[in-house]
């Protein structure tokens, strides 16, 4: 079993021609709300694409805004743990999506900062714990330590990108970043390789947009390149993977067939819209999978040029 602890967040979204600029306002062309937050999208796609009994800790508020998430977790088969924030909203996420695919997304966490230590349920029976950086930091160790002291492997997928001191990293057994949190974590200059070697964590993976993934698992790396796919939206992308690389892991599966497994989940996520309401279900994972070509060694050796790997 996989348990989710973070946030779950109502998607306000607004597709536009391109992202407005600093003063620029720009005319949308079209409005609809999304269940999200990074946790509760993490938590569907481990359950609906990636297949595995999930569990989420979450923290709503008392509003008519958390009755959408609590019905998509619900419908995508999540076990919830719902702490109930009588002071605070519901969270919100206010998101451009532009005709590229591109988006610009500004978050009120408000209930997502109740998570308290106390809250974590009992941890017998799970394998991984995955995390985000949408509940307190604080919240976000404490968890941590407890994970660790009761066996249970920590994931964390360090989004949005802050700050983690070496507490933190000194509890998780695998951390998942995109190439700006990896940079934000080691800073800029070095290859995404020499990144990668930084951290001191057991396994790093990075996602790499367009291009595909690597991840560091001690001295030894796994590459996957991207699935070529036209994109619609990639809002939501980023989590799909998280919860499909997390939930194929704990159901035994090596790392190079997570990555393959959770980069044709996160491709498919970009071809429709919304975060939670883009996850496809496993079947439609597998199909995707059965139509595709295992990747070259041309598109490995470029994958490993890029990382600043030797050929």
């Amino acid at each position: 079993m996989i348990l989710v602890a973070g946030s779950a967040n109502l998607d306000f979204v607004v597709r536009a021609k391109h992202i407005p600029a600093p003063g620029e306002t720009v005319l949308g062309e079209s409005f609809a709300t999304y269940p999200g937050g990074k946790g509760a999208n993490q938590a569907v796609a481990c359950a609906r694409a990636g297949g595995a009994t999930t569990h989420m800790l979450l923290a709503l508020g008392q509003d008519m805004y958390a009755q959408p998430l609590e019905a998509s977790l619900r419908d995508a088969g999540v076990h919830m743990h719902v702490i109930r924030a009588a002071d605070k909203a519901t969270g919100t996420a206010f998101i451009c999506v532009s005709d590229d695919a591109e988006n610009a997304i500004t978050v009120a966490p408000g209930a997502n900062h109740a998570l308290r230590a106390e809250h974590l349920p009992d941890l017998a029976g799970f394998s991984h714990l995955l995390m985000q950086l949408e509940s307190p930091l604080s919240t976000v160790t404490d968890y941590a330590r407890a994970a660790r002291a009761a066996g249970v492997q920590v994931v964390l997928n360090a989004a949005p990108a802050q700050a983690l001191g070496y507490e933190l990293l000194g509890l998780l057994d695998i951390l998942i970043v995109n190439e700006g949190e990896l940079t934000s974590l080691t800073g800029p200059g070095a290859s995404i390789a020499s990144q990668l070697h930084q951290l001191q964590v057991p396994i790093v993976v990075v996602t790499l947009g367009a291009r595909g993934c690597c991840a560091r698992i001690g001295a030894d790396h796994v590459l996957q390149p991207a699935f070529a796919i036209t994109p619609v939206d990639t809002t939501g992308a980023g989590d799909t993977f998280c919860g499909v690389l997390v939930a194929s892991l704990g159901q035994g599966v090596d790392m190079a067939g997570a990555l393959r497994h959770a980069s044709a989940a996160s491709a498919l996520a970009c071809t429709v819209p919304g975060a939670q309401s883009s996850v496809p279900d496993q079947a439609a994972v597998a199909r995707f999978l059965e139509r595709q070509s295992p990747a070259s060694a041309d598109q490995i050796a470029s994958l490993r040029t890029f990382c600043g790997l030797p050929p």
